[in-house]
């Protein structure tokens, strides 16, 4: 892991945590921490996730403790309690969240005792530990859910037939993860499912609670809520399947080929969606073919994101578009368990992938770019230069050093505005397809 943080590309474990906290329906987050975390988060963690920075109970609107020197001498429940006590004559919710941050976590606060005291008394809460030490934003992440498996879910939930769920796709790190969640629903709707998100507009609390009667668990990451769904199976008895977001037409197909076999759905149905959904698919993209062309569109790319838009990105440009994405850079703090778990299941689909670094340093990438595509004086060299980076906001310079078109996907992304874009799904395809080439052509 890397031992020093140059620009990073996440939060700490609590900004995770309240991030994907106030993405669950009807739901109220309470921060026991110090001052300060939740205008930080606001600006550095929603601010860079598309500008997501404001919500009826997010951001600026957290109820919070902020804990002061008299707490860190003397304990802080007792403060937390009262501010429990005053979120729920204020703040209507379906359910409340208490996430702890550092200081609390550090002088030893009994969260759990005062939990207790409210949930005897009828109240819907829970609690999970995310002191920001403990990790990053994708920590944080699989903590909400791991706390939701764990408390809130109903342990003998009915069956609840042609229902999955899904998750792996953590609110605000994944910039585009509404449109991208619902692009997943639409593509398992053409199974005849119901997919169960979780997260964001169209998900309810009654589905959560229920969770446990779903056929299967879908993680939409090879890294990302692996733990979760290990725990979701020890208490509910429900297995899961993992693999990258399916970006675009190819993703999809295989999306859908995994996940229908997995149910136990007739191939010949599953190749019929398939057929079906390609032919409008193609139907859409080819009156761009001729301009593709006649603008030499193969590019050489560079991919620097996160575990689920290194790679998935890198599919989508050498698979959709036929570009050669020779490097992808993951920028995550990986464990070694980690990086082996991407590894195998990178090499388990046997097919030719480009080069993984995995790197968080954006010097080091820079670096490491320019050390391999070095420029030459003598007459016979390899003069391929990135034509193309595919990164987050803070990789436009990079591109600008290389003269090379450049589009922001992967977090953080300040220089994009979103609402509910998405790049899952036959749809999300086209749509990543109109901003790469639109991308490109500015640079014309």
């Amino acid at each position: 892991m890397s031992t020093a943080i140059e620009r990073p590309r996440w939060t700490c474990a609590l900004g995770g945590a309240l991030a994907a906290a106030a993405a669950l329906p009807r739901t109220v987050p309470i921060i026991h921490a110090g001052p300060g975390c939740a205008a930080n988060f606001a600006w550095t963690q929603n601010g860079a996730s598309g500008l997501q920075v404001g919500g009826p109970c997010a951001a600026l609107a957290f109820p919070g403790t902020n804990l002061q020197e008299n707490e860190v001498v003397f304990g802080g429940a007792e403060r937390l309690d009262e501010e429990i006590e005053q979120t729920l004559k204020i703040m209507d919710g379906d359910l409340y969240f208490v996430l702890t941050g550092c200081v609390p976590e550090v002088i030893g606060d009994d969260v759990d005792s005062v939990v207790r005291k409210y949930a005897h008394r009828g109240v819907a809460i829970t609690s999970a530990s995310t002191a920001g030490f403990k990790g990053n934003s994708y920590f944080g992440y699989e903590e909400v859910l791991k706390t939701l498996f764990a408390k809130v879910l109903k342990t003998k939930p009915g069956r609840r037939e042609k229902t999955v769920n899904v998750w792996g796709l953590p609110p605000m790190m994944d910039v585009f993860w509404k449109g991208n969640l619902a692009g997943v629903k639409d593509l398992l709707g053409l199974l005849g499912y119901r997919a169960n998100v979780f997260f964001g507009p169209g998900a309810s609390l009654e589905e959560i609670e229920n969770a446990a009667g779903a056929e299967l668990n879908i993680v939409l990451s090879d890294v990302y809520g692996l733990e979760a769904a290990r725990l979701f199976k020890k208490i509910h008895g429900v297995d899961f399947i993992s693999l990258p977001p399916p970006f675009g037409a190819a993703a999809s197909d295989r999306f859908l080929k995994l996940a229908g076999r997995r149910l136990g759905l007739p191939a010949r149905k599953i190749s019929e969606i398939i057929k079906r959904e390609g032919r409008r698919h193609y139907e859409f993209l080819e009156p761009l073919i001729d301009v593709y062309n006649d603008m030499e569109g193969q590019r050489y790319a560079i991919v620097i994101g996160d575990v689920n838009y290194g790679c998935a990105v890198a599919d989508f440009l050498t698979d959709d578009l036929g570009w050669l994405a020779d490097l992808v850079f993951v920028t995550d703090d990986l464990s070694d368990d980690e990086r082996a778990s991407l590894d195998k299941a990178r090499s388990a689909r046997a097919r030719p992938r480009p080069e993984i670094i995995y790197e968080s340093r954006a010097g080091a990438i820079a670096e490491k770019i320019d050390g391999r595509w070095r420029p030459s004086s003598t007459k016979y060299h390899n003069s391929r230069r990135p034509a193309f980076v595919a990164g987050s906001s803070l990789d436009r310079a990079l591109a600008v050093s290389l003269g090379a078109p450049h589009l922001s996907l992967s977090f953080p992304v300040s220089n994009r505005a979103v609402l509910n874009r998405g790049y899952t799904g036959y749809d999300g395809g086209l749509r990543l397809m109109e901003d790469v080439i639109s991308s490109a052509i500015l640079m014309r």
